[in-house]
């Protein structure tokens, strides 16, 4: 059970993607112009990066390894084309709005690199914590990003106004160089939230240096 919350979590904030793990950035930038966009995008990168963790999992014994790349790509494309078939019946309007980024989800970096570096190797129950952890991190990401463009751009939020009714939206936000803008802050505040805690956790241990030898036992020689 702590190995499949290990693995689970990870991708919540140790790897979070795509702060954490810098990949699959053409749909971050592209279609986060509101939370709804990349809360959509981030919906089906859920269900497409966990069944194929499960689906290489399963298989991972019996694919070859000349053509295990080719084959993670066929069991990628079949899940998306299911989700582009599940968008088209329930999420119409979504589905128009994301656009040609949907069928490009089958060669998102997360998917296949989750699939080779951790799905390929690892047993069923694990492959699909780690892809559901990836996907409900890289969902977060994508619904934050978009929430902040879409505030600061249109000055709603999931498309109800939030913004008081003088605020004259900042419009370059929802451009592509505000995207890039966006990520920038993001990754900065991460980047020093991460620092502070470090240095907070490193002052903690100075300050109780038994609690330190209970750990490594290197204070207590």
């Amino acid at each position: 059970m702590n190995r499949l919350w290990k693995e689970f979590s990870k991708g919540l904030w140790k790897d979070l993607p795509p702060f954490k793990v810098v990949l699959g950035l053409c749909p971050v930038l592209a279609v986060t112009k509101t939370a709804d966009n990349g809360l959509g995008m981030g919906m089906a990168v859920i269900f497409v990066l966990t069944m194929s963790n499960i689906l290489v999992s399963i298989f991972r014994k019996i694919i070859p390894s000349k053509v295990r790349i080719a084959c993670f790509i066929v069991i990628a494309a079949s899940l998306v084309v299911a989700v582009e078939l599940l968008m088209q019946a329930f999420a119409y309007p979504l589905y128009q709005q994301l656009g040609i980024f949907v069928p490009l989800i089958v060669v998102n970096c997360i998917i296949l690199g989750r699939a080779e570096a951790f799905a390929s190797k690892n047993p069923i129950l694990l492959a699909a914590a780690d892809g559901l952890g990836m996907g409900m991190g890289f969902t977060m990401s994508l619904t934050l990003l978009g929430g902040l463009r879409e505030i600061l751009g249109y000055g709603t939020l999931f498309g109800s106004q939030v913004m008081a009714a003088s605020y004259k939206p900042f419009a370059f936000m929802v451009e592509a160089p505000g995207a890039f803008v966006c990520l920038g802050l993001l990754l900065s505040a991460m980047n020093i939230f991460t620092s502070w805690h470090a240095r907070r956790k490193g002052q903690a241990v100075l300050d109780n240096p038994a609690h330190e030898c209970r750990t490594c036992g290197i204070c207590s020689r």
